[in-house]
């Protein structure tokens, strides 16, 4: 048998990766279609007819001042949070690989906050923002926390960039953590047999070492913190007056709240190129920093 012929290939394709693509196909490339198609109609999600208006939805996206809105606050919260997300991984992956005893303890106890669903954990951090801390606030009389920071918009986005800091941080920390292990350790040591500190060490030669690391860290955190949803919608709700209302929870009202699908599937297909831009860009110029080092 010729293990070289296409009909072999195919045959081993689909043996081994033909119900995979079949179920790829028909929860992600047939929905994206679908959804493609529902740009072009005005159709409310409940009637049969689908009347097709062109490229009305797309004009209606460019014009909708809020969904705009909504996408410049996913834009600095998702710049606050990556960066705050991966600064504390990195530091509590720094902190757990220099072989403090128990640390396997805290690496899965680090971990465990991004096991909780999206809803759970909203609800669990509205409770302690709402009560808890108001009531240490009161107690204490700490000025800073005797009222809630939810019912500000500008307290709202930072418990939101809190929330996505404690639950993403210890995924990202795994990440760094095979980083760290991944730098032979026969570089390290030369580098303290040349009178570098740890600072240096890590600056100059982990650091570099770790690019594919960042890499990846970075792209999971981007595109996480672009579609947050569940969250905004358990701890926020969009309040107060819409002003913590990120880009896919306004998509979701547009489309299943107003029962502007068109529209709706016209926003989502904005905020998935936007995302996609911005991921791609990350990834590209990262291993043009990883082939560098």
């Amino acid at each position: 048998m010729n293990t070289n012929s296409m009909s072999y290939k195919t045959k081993q394709y689909i043996m081994f990766a033909g119900v995979t693509t079949l179920i790829f196909a028909a929860v992600v490339i047939v929905p994206f279609i679908y959804g493609l198609y529902l740009t072009f109609t005005s159709w409310d999600g409940v009637s049969r007819s689908k009347p097709f208006v062109g490229f009305a939805n797309y004009i209606a996206t460019f014009q909708d001042s809020a969904f705009w809105a909504a996408l410049g606050r996913t834009f600095i919260y998702s710049f606050v949070a990556v960066i705050l997300v991966n600064v504390v991984a990195f530091i509590l992956a720094y902190l757990v690989t220099r072989g403090v005893k128990g640390q396997n303890f805290f690496r899965a106890g680090f971990f465990v906050p991004n096991l909780i669903g999206g809803i759970v954990l909203g609800y669990v951090w509205k409770f302690v923002f709402n009560r808890a801390l108001v009531a240490l606030g009161e107690s204490f009389s700490i000025g800073a926390l005797s009222t809630s920071w939810l019912a500000t918009s500008g307290g709202a986005m930072l418990c939101l960039i809190i929330v996505a800091v404690w639950q993403y941080a210890g995924y990202m920390m795994l990440i760094y953590v095979a980083g760290f292990m991944s730098v032979s350790n026969d570089v390290l040591e030369a580098a303290k047999i040349d009178g570098c500190t740890d600072f240096q060490t890590i600056v100059h030669i982990s650091v570099p070492l770790m690019v594919s690391s960042f890499v990846q860290c970075l792209f999971l955190t981007i595109t996480r913190c672009f579609m947050v949803y569940d969250v905004n919608l358990s701890l926020t709700k969009g309040e107060p007056f819409n002003s913590s209302v990120m880009a896919a929870m306004h998509v979701y009202n547009q489309a299943f709240t107003y029962k502007n699908y068109g529209t709706g599937q016209a926003e989502a297909l904005v905020l998935f190129v936007v995302c996609a831009v911005i991921g791609v860009l990350q990834v590209y110029i990262g291993k043009k920093a990883e082939v560098s080092a």
